[in-house]
């Protein structure tokens, strides 16, 4: 089978940095499916793990952590998908990834497609989708409500990094799922017009002090104070912002990796941090790994009932080695709004 993949870590302007081969197609066993891959989505985990981990020797590393595809064979132990299924998931960290024609997954993490995407609009959501639901309602605790329900709360959530791929879907189900009044930060047009889109109710920018431009909208809306941050980077720059803005036993999630953090500055409101990985499930072998099939499936019911839609920013072609090498590089630049996805290989 076709894939891309690396031996060494490399610069991403190096054609070795990711290159095409060829692979034996693997077979399912147990609980895993055997998916014929249709379209991915890049993150910034697959150059994090292109940058510092090497392939076994002799070996290639295939990364890819979003895919789309049918099922075209099981495990003997499957009991929820069957061949001809159309599904979509993020997969495993610790496993081969979606970046070639077959991919291994199990059952546990995958969920039926959503019936009203395209392929590639439909790869655009799996890994963002879970984080963004687990640092929601596991992490952060916000109060969950039906689905446009009207309901209001005392909750105002703060999204740092709100125009990325986790943002984008953050936004949305935070508009759809909960009560709480959403500030978002953006800086460029563009993507302070996307945010506004997805389901902020006011737009800060983050290239300027948060915490006068937060005050000035709590007193200019009589806004309660923060209650609850989803820091999507740079949490180690805004910390000490986000101790001054909290209210007392307030919740930070992050999902990024600060070198450092003094966590004792929590302890004055009592604050809580917590740290969204959302491979930790599938890497630990959880018990309750089938959460995240739950959680697919429930996100494909809001999309193919019209409450949330695709975070897909940009096509950047079929699934190839120089294509994956350019959406590696836009993500490296940190200026890609939504999602950048590939679709379909080469004959």
């Amino acid at each position: 089978m076709k894939a891309i993949g690396y031996q060494h870590p490399a610069p991403i302007s190096e054609a070795s940095a990711l290159v095409d081969i060829e692979l034996p197609q693997p077979v399912a066993t147990g609980r895993d499916l055997l998916v014929k891959v249709h379209a991915i989505a890049v993150n910034p985990v697959d150059y994090k793990v292109r940058q510092r981990a090497a392939a076994e020797p002799g070996q290639y590393k295939v990364l890819g952590w979003d895919a789309v595809g049918e099922v075209v064979a099981t495990g003997a132990e499957v009991s929820l998908f069957q061949p001809g299924d159309r599904v979509y998931y993020a997969g495993d960290l610790t496993r081969p990834g979606s970046d070639a024609e077959y991919q291994l997954v199990d059952e546990r993490l995958v969920g039926h497609k959503p019936s009203s995407l395209s392929d590639a609009e439909a790869a655009a959501l799996p890994l963002t989708s879970i984080t963004a639901w687990e640092l929601l309602f596991e992490h952060l605790q916000l109060a969950r409500t039906e689905p446009n329900g009207g309901q209001t709360s005392n909750e105002v959530l703060l999204v740092v990094g709100a125009a990325g791929g986790v943002g984008s879907i953050l936004l949305q189900l935070a508009r759809v799922l909960t009560g709480a009044t959403i500030i978002a930060t953006a800086s460029r047009e563009a993507s302070r017009h996307w945010v506004n889109e997805l389901g902020a109710d006011y737009v800060v920018d983050h290239r300027q002090p948060l915490k006068p431009q937060i005050d000035a909208l709590i007193a200019q809306h009589n806004l309660g104070p923060v209650t609850h941050i989803a820091s999507l980077n740079a949490t180690e720059d805004y910390f000490e912002t986000y101790v001054d803005l909290l209210a007392p036993f307030g919740r930070i999630g992050m999902i990024d990796d600060p070198d450092t953090l003094d966590v004792m500055k929590l302890k004055p409101k009592s604050l809580s941090l917590h740290i969204e990985f959302m491979f930790a499930r599938s890497m630990h072998q959880a018990r309750d790994m089938g959460a995240q099939h739950e959680l697919l499936q429930q996100v494909a019911q809001l999309i193919d009932q019209g409450h949330i839609r695709t975070t897909l920013g940009k096509q950047l072609g079929v699934i190839n080695a120089a294509n994956l090498r350019a959406a590696h590089a836009e993500l490296e630049s940190g200026r890609a709004v939504g999602k950048l996805v590939l679709e379909g290989f080469e004959p």
